[in-house]
């Protein structure tokens, strides 16, 4: 990386948004719509001060718009840092974690989960850790639904489970 290179950091502004500065990160947002690929790859140096990782347009325009409206507005919390990286560990199947990720979704502990799938009628257990399904334990609803149908599945969307909408704000 040349030494004339710099990385550009956030200083998020966690307070409220004003105008000026919503204009702004739209006009750069925009922007990034009319750039060919060639600048869109000079615009990722300048911003994370490495080379673009790919000539992937959508992949370089989403990135980009993401991290302008960072540093801008600033990034996710460190709650939601670690939510993901729990999150991640789990869907790698990493073990040695010290605590589950607490859902608002999951239901009261004790709770039998009912739902059909190919003619069987399947009940999960809510367990203060995780789940239980014909006597094997799941950290997640996830899991759970991949096993009983063998593919991927949100486990809370299988189940029925879905956050309220907040559409009344």
């Amino acid at each position: 990386m040349p030494a004339a290179t710099k990385r550009i950091e956030a200083t998020p502004s966690r307070g409220g948004h004003n105008a000026a500065t919503d204009a702004s990160v739209l006009m750069q947002l925009a922007a990034l719509k009319q750039m060919t690929v060639i600048e869109l790859k000079a615009k990722w140096q300048a911003v994370f001060g490495t080379p673009a990782p790919n000539n992937s347009r959508s992949y370089l325009e989403l990135r980009l718009g993401y991290r302008i409206q960072e540093l801008t507005h600033g990034g996710l919390s460190r709650e939601t840092r670690r939510a993901l990286d729990l999150l991640a560990d789990e869907v790698e199947g990493r073990i040695g974690r010290k605590a589950i990720i607490a859902d608002g979704r999951n239901p009261v502990v004790g709770t039998k989960l009912v739902r059909p799938w190919d003619g069987v009628e399947h009940t999960v257990t809510v367990l203060p850790d995780g789940f239980d399904w014909q006597g094997r334990k799941f950290k997640s609803l996830s899991a759970v639904a991949r096993a009983i149908t063998g593919t991927q599945w949100n486990g809370y969307r299988f189940f029925g489970l879905r956050e309220s909408r907040r559409d009344d704000r």
